[in-house]
């Protein structure tokens, strides 16, 4: 199966005071036409956030926002009066809908908050906004593709309002996975850290990489990784 990478250090961002930011998207200042998302994936950013500081309160809607928290915590406020603080190895899912409000900050003063910030269009306009938050622990992601989100919510994945997959894997090194992608579905694995072999293509932390189905894609460390991968209609 052939796989198309998307190199770490190809991707837009910016370096704040308080933020740097990559874009494996166009994302804000960043547009680059021959990237501008992939099937229903938008926005895949990887965020650092300085302590004690953030994003402040600002809208969203229509957009199933992911965000998978890699290391520290982030606080999150909303309008529909949740608080939480999401810590490393969990996961939250904000459905905007007819829309929502909301506040990310790093709730340490002293360690950067360290995440990716995922949007997926959802398969219809309008829903009502919704909020979701769960822990998946790493024995429960070791070796192993672990749904972490779904269009069903079943077994304690977070529920998706689209036709799309995200499994989460921490490999160890010198094991490999083997994802089988059905026929007229498509992948996306963005790795977190660490190094990966994949169809025969090395992959570094930051980088990614979409295949098309029918085919195996067949996952090798190199190194211990951590990884995403999507399965999108």
């Amino acid at each position: 199966m052939e796989l198309t990478l998307r190199p770490s250090g190809q991707r837009g961002g910016a370096d704040h005071d308080w933020l740097r930011t990559r874009h494996t998207f166009s994302f804000a200042d960043y547009r680059d036409p021959a990237h501008m998302g992939f099937r229903q994936l938008r926005v895949i950013n990887e965020d650092w956030i300085a302590p004690a500081r953030g994003f402040g309160r600002h809208p969203h809607r229509d957009m199933e926002i992911v965000t998978y928290m890699i290391s520290g915590a982030l606080e999150h406020r909303d309008s529909m009066d949740n608080t939480s603080v999401l810590r490393a190895g969990e996961v939250q899912r904000m459905s905007a809908g007819t829309g929502v409000e909301h506040s990310e900050i790093n709730a340490s003063r002293d360690q950067t908050a360290h995440l990716l910030q995922i949007w997926i269009h959802p398969a219809r306009r309008g829903l009502a906004p919704s909020h979701a938050q769960r822990a998946f622990a790493v024995p429960d992601k070791l070796n192993r593709f672990r749904t972490i989100v779904s269009p069903t919510g079943e077994g304690g994945a977070l529920r998706v309002h689209q036709d799309g997959l995200i499994h989460a894997s921490v490999l160890e090194r010198g094991r490999d996975l083997t994802y089988a992608l059905a026929p007229g579905r498509h992948a996306w694995l963005q790795l977190v850290d660490g190094a990966l072999d994949v169809n025969g293509t090395r992959l570094g932390a930051g980088d990614g990489a979409s295949a098309a189905g029918p085919g195996d894609i067949i996952i090798g460390a190199a190194e211990t990784a951590e990884f995403l991968t999507f399965d999108l209609a």
